[in-house]
């Protein structure tokens, strides 16, 4: 475990107390800090992607990307040579790596035009493409899609209220009555370049796959139907609200498919499952291509995770594995076996927080079957709390120093 050396981090530890406060914490930042908002810490704690043989760790609500040494996990700082450049937005943390071309796709939001940038990292670590889109209002988004030739930009139905921006407050609404809009922009377009599709009013947190088929760009991922629950039976401050707040269930959370039709600008969309499952993995090699397989983690209540789904597009079929009691996982990448041929060819790893013995777990699963669990536990030395997002990547596409 490492904690990320950010510049926040580091200025807590000199004054020896939390400074910022957190996402959904009542208090109020009464300092300037990052993020879309400017008034949170810099944590580079959402996600962690690799790209031009670094880990690079980012804040889903945009700051300066951090690079991490990937054996030691060491701090390594923004990256010098373009991640100043970005200024204050920094990135959100769930970019996109083309594992074919190693090309990077990313984005940052604001409150202040231009609320939405789009840019690519190429695969020697060049800023090519850094593009202002143009949008009316300051938006929320979360993800990004890339298929092989495009990328999907979300302006969703949840942003912050206008007119309490105007009087310096971040006030979340979901507005019902707006659809969600998609740009379908190409890899290095502009604003002018995009094509702009309208869906059911949603929010998307994490997407699986993007792909090309035909005259389509196929988007699949977990949409929310309802992303700010009803919470009037609930105490007005509190855990209970902030847990309720967060139930993927009340969300009305379900894996979800859009399907954006680039002759005749139609959308048709269609869910593809009714239980509650998110934070979708696939095989990176079919990264922006069609996939068949997808694997995600089953979600309880107040965003526990305390199983895997195994999604089979091709049948309709689907497998579960559910945690022993006291057990919940993260994300589970997929690593492929050395010569595989079939996509689902490989492993399922995850870190299992186990209440229970108090220490952690990795867990790695047999792909094509997951229903009678780990094939493999290896128990760790200490406690490890429990998180989201994680990834996997092959030694071959990591900068390992010789002397390591």
């Amino acid at each position: 475990n490492r904690w990320i050396r950010t510049t926040g981090y580091l200025a807590e530890q000199v004054a020896g107390e939390s400074m910022w406060p957190g996402i959904i914490e009542p208090r109020r930042a009464v300092r300037r800090g990052w993020g879309s908002i400017g008034a949170m810490k810099d944590n580079a704690g959402t996600d962690v992607k690799v790209h031009a043989g670094r880990a690079l760790a980012a804040m889903s609500q945009c700051s300066e990307p951090y690079r991490l040494d990937p054996v030691t996990l060491e701090t390594l700082g923004p990256d010098p040579s373009w991640a100043r450049s970005l200024g204050e937005r920094g990135i959100c943390s769930h970019f996109q790596v083309d594992p074919r071309t190693g090309e990077m796709m990313f984005f940052n939001f604001g409150e202040h035009a231009p609320y939405f940038n789009y840019g690519v990292v190429d695969a020697s670590n060049k800023l090519v493409h850094y593009e202002p889109i143009e949008l009316p209002h300051a938006t929320w988004p979360h993800d990004i899609g890339m298929s092989e030739h495009y990328c999907v930009l979300h302006d969703l139905s949840m942003f912050f209220d206008p007119e309490g921006l105007k009087k310096g407050q971040h006030r979340l609404k979901f507005h019902r009555d707006r659809p969600a809009r998609f740009g379908v922009i190409p890899r290095l377009g502009t604003s002018r370049d995009v094509k702009w599709f309208e869906g059911l009013p949603c929010y998307i947190l994490h997407l699986a796959n993007t792909y090309e088929l035909g005259d389509e760009v196929i988007m699949e991922g977990a949409i929310q139907t309802n992303p700010v629950p009803d919470l009037s039976g609930l105490p007005k401050d509190g855990y209970d609200r902030m847990h309720a707040l967060l139930s993927m269930d009340l969300q009305e959370t379900r894996m979800h498919r859009w399907r954006f039709n680039m002759v005749t600008g139609q959308t048709t969309e269609e869910d593809l499952d009714d239980e509650v499952t998110e934070f979708s993995m696939i095989n990176r090699n079919v990264k922006g291509l069609p996939n068949r397989y997808v694997y995600n983690a089953l979600a309880k209540p107040h965003w526990q995770l305390d199983g895997l789904k195994k999604y089979d597009w091709k049948t309709g079929n689907s497998q579960r594995w559910e945690a022993p009691k006291g057990c919940f996982v993260s994300e589970t990448p997929f690593a492929p076996r050395d010569n595989a041929v079939e996509e689902d060819d490989g492993y399922l790893v995850t870190y299992v927080t186990n209440l229970n013995s108090g220490k952690g777990e990795c867990a790695i699963f047999d792909a094509k079957d997951i229903t009678t669990g780990p094939i493999c536990r290896i128990i760790l030395p200490g406690h490890i709390p429990m998180g989201a997002h994680a990834c996997w990547a092959p030694q071959s596409t990591l900068h390992i120093p010789e002397a390591a």
